[in-house]
């Protein structure tokens, strides 16, 4: 299946945020990847930028992109720039900060802060850096403004999977080829969240291939209910007691 296949998520007469993941990064294979700036090649950009001019024409879109400030989300901003697009930069768009591990081998990571990671999926920092419950007031707070069109990253899609309450349904497309370790690659059909429940690694979503364009209802229906201020707080307490 192409990288740029399409994942639909919601009904066709919602609005939508149309949201792509970034082109795959050089360098990035078995490491744990997170703020750490890698290049990407330019004929992916190009591709990418492509499909998203294509998709905006079809969809009529405002021509703004926003995309993360890190390069392999950047150069698809500038390269849209080019043609005429307003390229903006949003932080609230880059991917999870996994602290001290960001950058290193998956093999090379401590198993016994994979095992605190697991059993508290939401507070854990991992490598000292941001929790999936961050991640998510993160997303859940992002505001587009007019812009339609997002460049952003696996964690930041699959954050925004969990709070929509669907999951990637493209059966066929292949997991990212990455150690199990890592958040990106989950079990493939997870399972779905139960109602006011926090996620743990069984129920967060595989994040999209690479390149690949997500379709989000925006602002997500229903984020406040599933993320209440109460989980925020259970997500600090939990940091608190560590």
């Amino acid at each position: 299946m192409s990288e740029l296949t399409p994942v639909a998520t919601s009904a066709p007469s919602t609005p939508y945020l149309h949201a792509w993941r970034h082109p795959r990064a050089f360098d990035a294979q078995a490491r744990c990847i997170g703020r750490t700036d890698l290049a990407v090649d330019i004929r992916r950009v190009r591709r990418l930028a492509a499909h998203i001019r294509s998709v905006a024409a079809r969809e009529r879109l405002p021509h703004i992109v926003i995309t993360s400030p890190l390069t392999r989300s950047r150069a698809v901003g500038r390269w849209l720039d080019r043609f005429g697009w307003q390229h903006r930069i949003d932080d609230a768009l880059t991917e999870l900060d996994f602290g001290r591990w960001d950058g290193q081998p998956w093999s090379s990571l401590p198993e016994e802060e994979f095992r605190r990671w697991e059993a508290d999926f939401v507070a854990f920092q991992p490598g000292g850096g941001e929790s999936v419950g961050e991640l998510l007031q993160r997303v859940r707070r992002f505001d587009p403004g007019p812009a339609r069109v997002v460049v952003t990253h696996g964690g930041w899609l699959s954050a925004a999977l969990w709070l929509q309450r669907g999951l990637p349904s493209s059966p066929e497309r292949e997991p990212q080829r990455e150690p199990q370790r890592s958040l990106q690659h989950q079990p493939r059909h997870a399972l779905p969240p139960e109602r006011n429940a926090l996620p743990d690694s069984a129920s967060w979503p595989l994040a999209p291939a690479h390149a690949s364009h997500v379709c989000l209802p925006w602002p997500l229906p229903g984020a406040d209910a599933l993320l209440s201020d109460r989980h925020a707080k259970q997500a600090d307490d939990g940091r608190a007691h560590r």
